[in-house]
């Protein structure tokens, strides 16, 4: 069974990763598709240079663009599910921790509002 990937929906019916990758130039938003189909194929065994974790359950999708680079926060979820969170362009050398509390935020939401 292949994993599935899925965007995080505020309770406000947005899924903000999805309009991030809308927001990409049509080359950029190409390579990610590409990184999240292989995400689907090997699920957890995606390690670098595709994915790496970044604190507790987020995760990071990492793809080189020539907008910079392009990271997609996620995390796995019950049920062999990939849930994505948030996108954006990474500036400096670490993920700004502004960056990881927005993901992070989201997957609690997340979570709570599933398991009712």
């Amino acid at each position: 069974m292949h994993w599935t990937v899925e965007y995080y929906r505020g309770k406000d019916g947005k899924e903000p990763a999805s309009d991030f990758l809308e927001s990409l130039s049509t080359d950029a938003r190409a390579k990610v598709f590409r990184l999240i189909k292989l995400l689907k194929d090997y699920g957890v065994l995606l390690k670098e240079p595709y994915t790496k974790q970044i604190k507790g359950k987020i995760r990071e999708l990492r793809i080189k663009d020539s907008q910079g680079a392009v990271r997609i926060l996620y995390f796995t979820f019950t049920g062999k599910r990939f849930i994505l969170l948030h996108g954006f362009i990474k500036k400096t050398d670490k993920t700004p921790e502004r960056e990881i509390e927005i993901a992070e935020k989201r997957m609690n939401d997340f979570i709570l509002r599933e398991g009712e």
